[in-house]
């Protein structure tokens, strides 16, 4: 095993050194347990809209400010709580993100009318929105870099899981408790959670050194990831980035970072507008052929488990590829979603595509979380994660209304619609392949460099 540097240490060297061990694994697990339950707080309206529709008497284009108003907070809470999080901490953040979220949901269950649900989906939005990126910049810090895509993609799993369940245990919830069970579930699990990372997750090391914190704290988180790591007596830590000062968001465009930022949300945009367009309305699709509402959960929940699936495959394939291979998921990602249009007639077909779908469009989504993480420096992490997803949720917010403007028109045209922002990220994401080897950025130059 390779021992660190003499005289102050590099942080972000020793962590690339050394093997991903027990420690980093339970850390994966802690934070895709965050997304677990997020996943399934994300969808669980989707699943439940046709069931909510005729409980509360709303029509669609009533429900479709309800399916964005949880999005619009989701925006929100990423735009302001990723750079919160780089001041005070990645930990404080996910773990006051999941409080809020999961103290909603549960107020989710008392609704009785479509003005109360579109407030507290907004609350709800806003703790799901500081979740996800904290996540992601927490489990990347931790992560060695040619493991790093791998890392995050994994935990990544799940979000999709749990969305993915989400429909299962919606098919079963309903026809027992009705669509207020299914939120009941969706509020417990996370208040349940707290105690845990309260004892459990950890702090980042990059994060501690960088805002000061003594080198014997930074030495003792170290040893406790490392425990087979030699580290000399009154060590030393630092940090090779820059301790930035400043609006946090700006610098997100200097140091030559405004083009990768500018093509990296627009692949945040046109991802997320995909997803959730099919994560609302899919059930309701299946709905208008005739599908029951469990079944019609059930085979929308094959968007997630396919999601799941394209981010244990892919994520060797984006440590080693980057941009270039999400260019190609984001143009299959097209070409899986026009086929959801084209084969209605066919619900086994429908299923095969709509998990082909969810292969390419939510692993490309976890693999765009992935590399954003690498594509800045520890201090602006998650606010660069965070802003890629808070654009990315002008998308989702969109997805939903857009459906409900467009669910009349024949479904091989609507789908061949969805299907066009596919496009747009594949080209985004292109043009990120071109730049990315150009040391655009210091974290992009270690990447480059690494391949």
């Amino acid at each position: 095993m390779a021992k660190p540097p003499a005289g102050a240490i590099d942080i972000a060297a020793v962590i690339d050194q050394q093997p991903v061990g027990r420690y980093q694994i339970r850390l994966l697990l802690l934070c895709a347990a965050v997304l677990f339950i997020d996943g399934f707080d994300t969808q669980a309206i989707g699943y439940v809209a046709p069931a909510l529709v005729k409980d509360l008497g709303i029509t669609r284009p009533e429900l479709g400010p309800v399916l964005s108003a949880a999005l619009f907070g989701l925006m929100l809470g990423a735009l302001f709580l990723g750079p919160l999080a780089d001041r005070f901490g990645r930990k404080r953040i996910i773990i006051a993100s999941v409080l809020v979220f999961g103290l909603c949901s549960l107020a989710t269950a008392f609704v009785q009318d479509a003005s109360s649900l579109l407030v507290i989906r907004f609350i709800t939005g806003l703790g799901l929105g500081g979740a996800m990126p904290n996540t992601v910049a927490l489990t990347a810090e931790f992560s060695p870099h040619r493991r790093r895509s791998t890392m995050v993609m994994t935990m990544f799993c799940g979000f999709s899981a749990g969305a993915a369940l989400g429909g299962l245990i919606a098919a079963a919830v309903i026809p027992a408790f009705g669509w207020r069970g299914v939120f009941v579930i969706g509020g417990v699990a996370p208040v349940l959670l707290i105690p845990l990372l309260l004892v459990a997750l950890p702090e980042s090391i990059r994060f501690l050194a960088l805002s000061g914190k003594p080198d014997a704290m930074v030495s003792a988180r170290l040893k406790a990831v490392f425990p087979a790591l030699a580290l000399p007596e009154a060590a030393r830590f630092t940090v090779s980035e820059p301790k930035l000062t400043g609006l946090p968001v700006a610098h997100l465009f200097s140091e030559n970072r405004a083009l990768a930022t500018l093509l990296l949300w627009a692949v945040f945009f046109c991802s997320l507008l995909v997803l959730y367009f099919l994560s609302s309305w899919l059930p309701t699709v299946m709905s208008d052929l005739g599908v029951s509402v469990s079944l019609g959960a059930t085979i929308s929940s094959l968007l997630q488990f396919g999601g799941c699936a394209g981010a244990l495959v892919l994520g060797r394939f984006i440590d080693r590829f980057s941009f270039r291979a999400l260019t190609l998921m984001y143009l299959m990602a097209a070409a899986a979603v026009a086929l959801i249009g084209q084969a209605t007639h066919s619900l086994p077909i429908v299923a095969v595509a709509i998990f082909g779908a969810g292969f390419c469009i939510v692993g490309g989504q976890s693999a765009s979380n992935a590399l954003a993480s690498g594509l800045y420096p520890t201090a602006v992490r998650s606010t660069g994660v965070g802003w890629a997803l808070g654009i990315g949720r002008l998308g989702s917010i969109l997805g939903p209304l857009i459906g409900a403007k467009l669910l009349d028109l024949p479904n091989p045209s609507l789908f061949a619609i969805t299907a066009l922002p596919a496009v747009v990220a594949s080209l985004a994401a292109f043009g990120l392949s071109l730049i990315s080897r150009k040391a655009v950025a210091p974290a992009i130059a270690q990447d480059a460099a690494a391949e």
